[in-house]
Order: structure tokens, then C-alpha cells, then sequence
């Protein structure tokens, strides 16, 4: 969306589904932008908001979107249903070539620095699981129930129990404590630390105590990453300096000089070693015309936003932030290289480097190098 709404001048950036499209403008732009035959100057003259929208949907319907929603919903900020509107527009109107879309290199992504960092960095964890929900604003998309249960449903298979669970858009309050109370009773029985916790704090928006659920949930995942790395070398304990290893060498294989000498190695800072890393992983899916020598803060933040972009592009479970790829976040490198390496592992057998990935594992030496890794993140239970 934001996409098509930079090309013909809107200024602004959409972040969410919700305020964002209250106004109408950015629906006018976009609708301009993928339908100039049906748009006209008169949807972004009138100052009433309601009016605009109305003008909206009657544009929207002329590509055959269905209406569903009514001027009121986009004016009061429906965040579900300005979704599924979005949805439909670009399911009758993408405005995207079929050269666009068989597009290999993944692309630069667009993040709201305003947001708090904590905020930010959950929406990527979830958004990298592939749910069916799509998370914009967080501590507003959480509230319902739903996206939690999607993300224990992926990470823990058949501890959901749908039958009693509420789809959006819920309507009535009571169906969303019904879905929250079932998040917090599957916390529960997995041992999570709940006390004084009911799914009624989850819908009043209780930042809290939703950050400390989520917390919980996303250790889990990283755990359990680092348990699935175990199941790829013959039962092998794979140690940091095992990850570390692996990385270097697949670089070195690649033909490309970058190493790092630890997880808190400072130069990692410039982001060039692990889009080498990503590179050697998959050729296809970095553009190097994106990629800076990362001498600059600048700098620096770009390529650590596109590692996150390519990593999430192919598959990885992404749990960091670009200012924790800055910053060299020890736990939080750790936690990408083996992010990459269960991705590549993964594919084995797809290409003639990786047919004997699994015996290259469980052959990893640790060597006087990588003495300061970072703890592995079981050390702390």
C-alpha cells in the first residue's frame, strides 16, 4: 500500500489499519493510483471526512469490491475491517507487473520508529511465524484473542482448541474474553508465569502484562530453534561456537573474506557479514544495490534493516531488531546466525553444497576464536 501511495506523492506513511485511514485520504490516493478511470479530484477536495469515504467505497465498487463496510467504519477506524477492505482492493487491483511479482531480491521493509522498540520487535517476531494475521499495531491487533492463539497454535500444534474460539471482528466483548481466557489457561499448561493474569487484562489493552506473555512465548520459540538445530546433526549438542563456525565456513565457501570472531564482535555492526552470510545461504535474494559499505550510522541502520528484510523474505524466524544488529546484541545475533543456519539446513539436498550439511554440523570444532561467544540461551534456565 504504502508502496503505490509514495509513487503518486502521499506524504504521509500508513501504519496501521486504524487511525491511519480515518480521514480517507490515503484511499483516495490509492485508489488513484490503481484506478485513475474511476477516481476524481472531488474525493480529496471535500473537507468531511464521512463524505470522502463515501466516495471511496463508491470507486471501490466500480472495481467490483464488494462493500461490506460502511463510510462510518473507515471514519471510526475498524481496524479489521479497513483490513479486509485493503485486502480486496488489491485482490481486484494490485497495480503490480508480472515482472513485479516474480521479483527474486527481497525489498528494503518500512518500519515505524515511533513505535516502542519492545512493540516493534514482537509485531517482526509474529509477523515472521506466518500466521494467517497480519500484525500492525500490537497492543490493539493482541486484544481480541485471536492473533495469540494463531501464534500458540504454531508454536505449540493442537493446544488451540478452535472450536471454542471467536474469529474476528468480534463484536461482542464476552466472545473476546472467551478467546483470551483460553490464551492465558494454555499459558498456564506450559508453565508460564501467569500469576494474577486473566484473559479480561489481555483485552483492556494491558501493555504489561501482554509484553511479559509475549516475552515468554518468544524465549520459547528461540529455545525451541535451537533445539531444531539439534535434530540436524546426529543428536550432536550444537554449542555457539558450532553456529559461529558454521557461519564463517559458509561464508568462506562463498568466496568471500568477512568473518567475525564472536557474536559481540563490533564489526558485525556494519551489517556486511550477514548479508555475505544470507548471500552464500541464497544468491537470489539479496540486492547488493541496497547494500552500503555501513561506514555511517545511516548506513549502518540500512543494512541492518535489510537483513532483517532478506532474512524474513526467505523464511527465518526473526526475533531482532536493525538496532540490535547496531548495537551487537549478543543474544540477539546469536539468535539470527542460528535463525539462518536452521533456514539453510532446512534445504538441504536442494543444492550441491548442502547434500552433507547434516554430517558438516555434527563435524564443527570449536576453536580459540570464538572463546567469547555469547552463553547459549539454555544456559539460563
Amino acid at each position: 500500500m504504502n508502496f503505490h501511495l509514495k509513487k503518486v506523492g502521499y506524504e504521509k506513511q500508513v501504519t496501521n489499519f486504524s487511525t491511519d485511514l480515518k480521514d480517507g485520504e490515503a484511499y483516495a490516493y490509492l485508489l488513484n493510483a490503481l484506478a485513475p478511470e474511476h477516481s476524481t479530484p472531488s474525493t480529496l477536495d471535500t473537507s468531511d471526512p464521512t463524505e470522502r469515504a463515501k466516495m471511496v467505497l463508491q470507486q471501490a465498487e466500480k472495481l467490483e469490491c464488494k462493500r461490506f463496510l460502511t463510510p462510518k467504519d473507515i471514519v471510526e477506524g475498524s481496524p479489521n475491517l479497513n483490513l479486509a477492505f485493503v485486502a480486496q482492493i488489491f485482490h481486484n487491483r494490485n497495480g503490480l507487473s508480472t515482472e513485479s511479482k516474480n521479483m527474486s531480491y527481497a525489498e528494503m521493509m518500512t518500519d515505524d520508529v515511533e513505535t516502542s522498540r519492545e512493540e516493534r520487535c514482537f509485531r517482526l517476531w509474529i509477523n515472521s511465524l506466518g500466521i494467517s494475521t497480519y500484525v500492525n499495531n500490537l497492543f490493539e491487533d493482541v486484544r481480541n484473542g485471536w492473533v495469540m492463539l494463531e501464534v500458540l497454535d504454531k508454536l505449540f500444534p493442537g493446544t488451540v482448541n478452535w472450536k471454542q474460539a471467536n474469529k474476528p471482528p468480534i463484536k461482542m466483548p464476552f466472545k473476546k474474553v472467551e478467546n483470551c481466557n483460553q490464551v492465558i489457561n494454555i499459558g498456564k499448561d506450559l508453565n508460564f508465569s501467569l500469576v494474577n493474569v486473566a484473559g479480561n487484562d489481555v483485552v483492556a489493552g494491558n501493555k504489561k502484562l501482554i509484553v511479559a506473555f509475549l516475552w515468554q512465548l518468544m524465549r520459547f520459540s528461540m529455545l525451541q530453534l535451537l533445539k531444531n538445530l539439534r535434530s540436524y546433526s546426529h543428536g550432536k549438542e550444537i554449542t555457539d561456537a558450532d553456529i559461529l563456525n558454521w557461519a564463517n565456513n559458509k561464508v568462506k565457501k562463498s568466496g568471500r573474506t568477512t568473518q567475525m570472531e564472536s557474536f559481540k564482535d563490533k564489526s558485525l555492526s556494519n551489517g556486511v557479514f550477514f548479508l555475505e552470510l544470507l548471500t552464500a545461504v541464497e544468491p537470489r535474494v539479496v540486492d547488493w544495490n541496497l547494500v552500503t559499505k555501513g561506514e555511517t550510522d545511516e548506513d549502518k541502520k540500512s543494512n541492518a534493516t535489510y537483513i532483517i528484510s532478506v532474512a524474513r523474505k526467505i523464511g527465518c524466524s526473526i526475533f531482532l531488531l536493525p538496532e540490535d544488529v547496531i548495537e551487537v546484541n549478543q543474544k540477539m545475533i546469536l539468535t539470527l546466525t542460528a535463525s539462518i543456519m536452521y533456514f539453510c539446513l532446512q534445504q538441504q539436498g536442494e543444492g550441491p553444497d548442502d547434500s552433507d550439511l547434516a554430517s558438516e554440523v555434527s563435524r564443527l570444532s570449536v576453536d580459540g576464536s570464538v572463546s567469547d561467544a555469547a552463553p547459549s540461551p539454555q544456559a539460563e534456565d
